[in-house]
C-alpha cells in the first residue's frame, strides 16, 4: 500500500449509453483540465474517526486493509483484504470475507484466503497480491485482484478478475495469464451500482482503474493523475476481449474502444496538496489520484468518487459514469499524529448497502495502518472494515426569510456544519457555547492561509460574525494578516462590504487568548460564512474557541 508505506515511514521516523465505437485518435490527457470543484453540495459533514465496524476476533490484531466491497443478492455485504488474517487465524497477503447485518451490529465471516483466490503473477519473492476491486452481478462475485511490488509499493505491473459463484468460498480464473498487464489499468475498482448491480442502466458492470499503482510518491514513476473507465457485458466480466473503454464522447454520447492505448481519461487532477510540510521523512508533495471506490447514490442520482492521500480525503461526484467529474474536499485530517476519535484513512468506499434511502446519509469506510498512529496501542478499529458517518446535502435555491435577532446565533442554527482549513485535536467545538477552550489547525504544513467558519443547508441574511481566539502559542495560534470575513453565494466564496472590527485584530500572538473580535459588515446572504486570513507564527496556524454569525 502506497499510503501504508508513507504511515510506516513516519512512524518509523517519529440512462443513455453510446455504442461501442473506436476514436480516430487518441486523446493528449496530459494536456486536460483539472476537475473544477463542486457545488453540488451545500453541505457534507463527515466524523473525524471511524466509529463501528465488523470487530476483529478475540485478541487478533492484524485484520486487514483495503476492504473493496459489493452488495450480494443475498442481502450481504462481501469484501476482500490485504495484510492480515481477516476472520480466520492465518495470516494471508489477500482474503475475502462476508459481512453481515447493518452498522452498529456488523460480523464477519471467513471465506477465503490466499491461493484459494488466485495466483501471483511475479516473483512471489518480489510482489504479493491485493485486492482493488469488487461487484456482485446476476448472484456471482467478481474480484480484482492485482500484484502488488513487496515493501516499495512502486509498481502494479498485473491485476485480473477472479469470479466465485458460491459466496467467496471458491474462486475460479484464467490461471495462465492475467487480464492487464505493462501497468495499465491494474488499479481496478469496481462501480457499485447497488445490490446485485441492480442499479446498472443497461445491464453492463463498469469498472475504473488507475495505470501503475493506486499512488505514487516515493519513486520516478508517474503519480495516477488520470482515472479511466471501463464497461463489460455481465455475462462476459472475465473475458478481456469484450472490455471496452471510455473514447470520449461525441455530441454528448460516450464513445468506447476494444483498444486500450485508445482510452482517454474521465477524471484529470493532477493538483498537489501539503507540499511544504515540517517534519523530515513526513510524506508530501501529494497527489490526490488514487484507490478507493466509486458509487452511484441512486436517491440523489449522484456517482461519488472517493479517492484521499495521507492526510485528507479527496471525493469528486458527477451525474454520470463519464462525468462531467468534480472535486470536494470533505476533510483535513491534519498532520499526524492522530488519535482514537480523530484520523483519516486509505481505501476509501462508500458500500452501497450503508446509503440511506433520501441518499444524504452513509456510512464510509477506510483504513489506517497500527504503525502509522491511527489509535492508541492496543485498539485496532481502523486496521479493519471500519465505518464513519458522512452526510451530504445537495444545494437548492432558497429565500432567506430570518430577521434580525440579536440572540439568534445562525452558527447553530439546525444543519449547521463547521468547516475549517485541518483540525489538530479533531473536535469542531466552536459553536458549542464555551469561549474558554481550544482547537487549531496546525497540521505540520506550511500553509498560507487558514478559515473557520459554518456552511448551510439554506440561506441565510447576517451582518455580524464574533470570533473569539483559542490558545495563543509561542509558535502560532493567530492570524499573520488582518482575517476578512467571506460568506458564500452560488458556490463562491466572497468578501462581505462594509467591514469593521471591534477591537482591532493585531496580527501577532497579541490577538490574545479566548478574546472576542466582532466583525460587523454590510447585510448580505449567504448559505456560507467564514472567517479567513493568513496562517500565524513559525508553525503557520490559527486557534479558535468560538465563532458566532448573527443577523441584527
Amino acid at each position: 500500500m502506497r499510503k501504508l508505506r508513507a504511515l510506516i515511514t513516519l512512524a518509523a521516523a517519529l440512462a443513455a449509453l453510446g455504442t461501442l465505437t473506436t476514436p480516430a485518435v487518441h486523446a493528449d490527457t496530459t494536456a486536460l483540465a483539472n476537475a473544477p470543484e463542486s457545488t453540488y453540495f451545500s453541505t457534507v459533514s463527515v466524523d473525524p474517526g471511524a466509529t463501528v465496524g465488523a470487530p476483529a476476533i478475540g485478541d487478533n490484531k492484524e485484520h486487514g486493509d483495503l476492504w473493496p466491497s459489493c452488495w450480494s443478492d443475498d442481502d450481504d455485504v462481501y469484501a476482500a483484504y490485504g495484510d492480515g488474517v481477516g476472520y480466520g487465524n492465518t495470516w494471508n497477503d489477500i482474503g475475502v470475507a462476508r459481512i453481515s447485518g447493518m452498522p452498529g451490529n456488523l460480523t464477519g465471516t471467513q471465506r477465503a484466503a490466499g491461493d484459494q483466490i488466485g495466483r501471483i503473477w511475479g516473483d512471489p519473492s518480489q510482489y504479493y497480491r491485493k485486492p482493488t476491486g469488487m461487484v456482485c452481478v446476476n448472484g456471482a462475485l467478481y474480484l480484482a485482484v492485482q500484484d502488488l511490488k513487496q515493501g516499495t509499493l512502486d509498481n502494479a505491473p498485473s491485476a485480473t478478475i477472479v469470479k466465485s459463484t458460491d459466496k467467496g468460498a471458491t474462486w475460479t480464473s484464467d490461471k495462465t495469464k492475467p487480464m492487464f498487464s505493462d501497468q495499465k489499468f491494474t488499479t481496478v475498482m469496481f462501480l457499485d451500482y447497488g445490490k446485485d448491480n441492480a442499479g446498472s442502466p443497461d445491464g453492463y458492470v463498469y469498472a475504473y482503474g488507475l495505470d501503475y499503482n493506486w499512488r505514487d510518491t516515493f519513486d520516478p514513476d508517474p503519480d495516477p493523475a488520470d482515472l479511466y473507465l471501463a464497461r463489460v457485458p455481465a455475462t462476459s466480466v472475465q473475458d478481456r476481449s469484450a472490455w471496452r473503454f471510455y473514447a470520449g464522447d461525441s455530441a454528448g454520447t460516450p464513445q468506447w474502444t476494444s483498444d486500450i492505448d485508445q482510452r482517454v481519461s474521465v477524471l484529470h487532477d493532477d493538483h498537489r496538496i501539503y507540499q511544504n510540510v515540517g517534519t523530515a521523512g513526513r510524506a508530501r508533495d501529494l497527489s490526490v489520484i488514487s484507490q478507493g471506490g466509486v458509487v452511484y447514490d441512486k436517491p440523489l442520482n449522484r456517482y461519488i468518487y472517493t479517492s484521499w492521500t495521507e492526510y485528507t480525503y479527496e471525493f469528486y461526484e458527477a451525474p454520470t459514469p463519464w462525468g462531467p467529474w468534480k472535486h470536494f474536499t470533505p476533510k483535513d485530517f491534519g498532520g499526524y499524529p492522530w488519535t482514537h476519535t480523530k484520523h483519516g484513512g486509505y481505501a476509501t468506499t462508500i458500500p452501497s448497502k450503508y446509503i440511506s434511502a433520501d441518499g444524504k446519509s452513509m456510512w464510509l469506510q477506510s483504513n489506517v495502518c497500527p504503525c502509522g498512529g491511527g489509535y492508541p496501542a492496543g485498539d485496532f478499529w481502523a486496521y479493519t472494515f471500519s465505518l464513519r458517518r458522512m452526510s451530504l446535502t445537495p444545494s437548492v435555491p432558497t429565500t432567506p426569510d430570518n430577521g434580525p435577532d440579536a440572540a439568534r446565533n445562525l452558527a447553530r442554527e439546525p444543519g449547521t456544519v463547521p468547516i475549517e482549513r485541518a483540525t489538530h485535536f479533531g473536535t469542531a467545538i466552536y459553536n458549542d457555547g464555551n469561549k474558554a477552550q481550544n482547537e487549531d489547525d496546525w497540521n505540520d504544513e506550511r500553509k498560507p492561509t487558514s478559515w473557520w467558519g459554518y456552511t448551510w443547508p439554506r440561506t441565510y441574511r447576517l451582518d455580524q460574525v464574533a470570533y473569539t481566539t483559542g490558545t495563543m502559542f509561542g509558535d502560532g495560534g493567530w492570524f499573520s494578516s488582518a482575517p476578512g470575513i467571506q460568506v458564500r453565494r452560488d458556490g463562491v466564496w466572497t468578501d462581505v462590504t462594509g467591514l469593521r472590527v471591534t477591537p482591532s485584530y493585531p496580527t501577532s500572538s497579541a490577538a490574545g487568548t479566548n478574546r472576542t473580535y466582532v466583525f460587523d459588515f454590510d447585510t448580505t446572504t449567504g448559505d456560507g460564512v467564514r472567517v479567513i486570513g493568513g496562517s500565524g507564527g513559525t508553525q503557520t496556524f490559527t486557534s479558535i474557541a468560538e465563532l458566532e454569525a448573527y443577523y441584527r
